[in-house]
């Protein structure tokens, strides 16, 4: 999810995914075994997350409502089975599609 904006309907409930299969922080093997995923985006209708799941590379986060032109910074956060820890960030536009 990282880079390039995502858009996101207000009306729509999707998945969205952080992929780390390529980062520098899952070397040697290492693999996810925890992740959250949270916003510090305010609005009328909230921003909604839930049901943060992941697998041994990537974090999906289902995400619903929000209003038009909000911009929803999301941070992803993951501990490693080696111990490792980051954060990986990315941003999704609320708009009609």
């Amino acid at each position: 999810m990282a880079g390039t904006p995502k858009y996101h309907d207000p009306n729509a409930k999707l998945d969205y995914e952080f992929d780390w299969s390529k980062s520098n922080v899952l070397t040697d093997g290492d693999t996810i075994v925890s992740a959250t995923v949270t916003t510090s985006a305010t609005g009328t209708p909230p921003i909604e997350l839930s049901a943060v799941t992941h697998t041994a590379t990537a974090v999906k986060v289902w995400i619903a409502g929000g209003e038009p032109r909000q911009r929803v910074p999301l941070r992803c956060h993951i501990v490693t089975a080696n111990g490792r820890e980051d954060d990986e960030t990315g941003v999704l536009v609320v708009r009609d599609l």
